[in-house]
């Protein structure tokens, strides 16, 4: 990934991102209105193992659902995400970030 690609990913993941699981497995997941369909196909090239699912239509809004979960999320996107400085960018969502990887022994 270049800087810039690492950047965009850091930039959305604040901006949007969830972090959490499902009880068993950690997740991430960012939902956004279908018109960012575009930016949704580059994070699933940025992050070829995770899952872009939608269009749904709810409560008259029309959204795109991305996860990261699994292997993908501990070897490819915990790893990137542990270099980025995300703990000097936005400590809220740095501590959301660290209380998934506890409660998933990350």
């Amino acid at each position: 990934m270049t800087e810039f690609e690492q950047g965009l990913l850091l930039g959305v993941l604040i901006g949007e991102g969830h972090f959490g699981g499902d009880g068993r497995q950690p997740q991430i997941t960012v939902r956004m209105h279908t018109k960012h369909a575009q930016l949704f196909q580059t994070l699933v090239r940025l992050c070829p193992a995770s899952k872009l699912y939608g269009p749904y239509e709810h409560g008259g809004r029309s959204y795109y659902q991305w996860m990261v979960r699994g292997d993908s999320l501990r070897q490819q996107l915990v790893p990137l995400l542990d270099r980025l400085p995300l703990q000097q960018t936005d400590t809220h969502v740095y501590e959301r970030y660290m209380d998934m990887k506890e409660r998933y022994a990350l």
